[in-house]
């Protein structure tokens, strides 16, 4: 008879998918602006017995993915949360830097987890526009201005100081990792942690990136109990804007293959 006056257990779980950063116009990607009012809104239940956050995500800018990962930190510290993580199919890169924002991490045994560190990508078409017959003309003020510009000759300096920022980038994401897992971390087994590699969500629990495996009902209702109720944040879809966008047909395409091109790297 005094059920009705029992405290009712919830826990928010904000679902974070697709690749962070700006990937053409409308997309469903991840990037603070359109995550930190869900994530705040989140966090401000007070009633809330931790905060829950699933990872869906390939990686992608890693300045989004520190904004998002502070956020996250920011809010639990202020709202004293428990962050609980679950990757979904991929928390790899930028995936994984925000997934290092939780107390604990879960997987499922199939996800794709890790890939710890930095890649640029890009094409060289300065023998296809001698074969077509055109000429690049650029002008620039500054000497570095057209660094490894698509159409020009690579030059070993610019080789060198893409190298460079891309070692001080990797630092940044191995000093989270490092921080997140702390002691967590399996470094003594031969394998490197850091090489941009990625693992399977039971391997990963083997090298300490993720703390068990198991999806977010089953862990959630395992850790608070089957009464618990789980309250999903999301962004959303858009579906209108996306029909409404000035974006060409051109541009569309490349969008889309740029975005292949990153879920593509885990199989996906």
């Amino acid at each position: 008879m005094f059920s009705f006056f029992k405290k009712k257990k919830v826990i928010p779980l904000i679902k974070l998918s697709g690749v962070i950063g700006n990937v053409g116009k409308f997309k469903q990607g991840i990037d603070f602006d359109s995550q930190h009012e869900i994530i705040k809104k989140a966090f401000s239940i007070k009633k809330a017995l931790a905060v829950a956050i699933s990872i869906n995500s390939p990686g992608g800018s890693p300045v989004q993915s520190h904004l998002i990962h502070d956020f996250i930190r920011s809010q639990a510290k202020k709202n004293k949360k428990k962050v609980i993580i679950f990757a979904e199919d991929v928390a790899a890169s930028g995936g994984y830097l925000i997934a290092c924002a939780g107390d604990e991490i879960y997987a499922n045994k199939s996800s794709i987890v890790g890939s710890i560190g930095v890649i640029y990508s890009s094409f060289g078409f300065k023998d296809l526009i001698n074969k077509i017959g055109v000429q690049r003309r650029v002008y620039t003020a500054g000497k570095n201005k057209s660094t490894l510009d698509p159409f020009l000759e690579e030059k070993p300096e610019d080789i060198e100081r893409l190298k460079s920022i891309q070692l001080d980038l990797h630092k940044d994401f191995i000093d989270v990792v490092e921080t997140s897992r702390s002691n967590k971390l399996k470094k003594d087994n031969g394998v490197e942690l850091f090489s941009g590699e990625f693992w399977s969500g039971r391997k990963a629990k083997e090298l300490g990136l993720v703390d068990g495996i198991g999806n977010a009902d089953q862990i959630l209702k395992e850790k608070f109990g089957e009464d618990v109720t789980i309250k999903k944040f999301e962004k959303k879809k858009g579906w209108l804007a996306k029909k409404l966008s000035s974006e060409s047909q051109t541009e569309h395409v490349i969008s889309i293959l740029e975005e292949r091109s990153i879920w593509q790297r885990y199989g996906f």
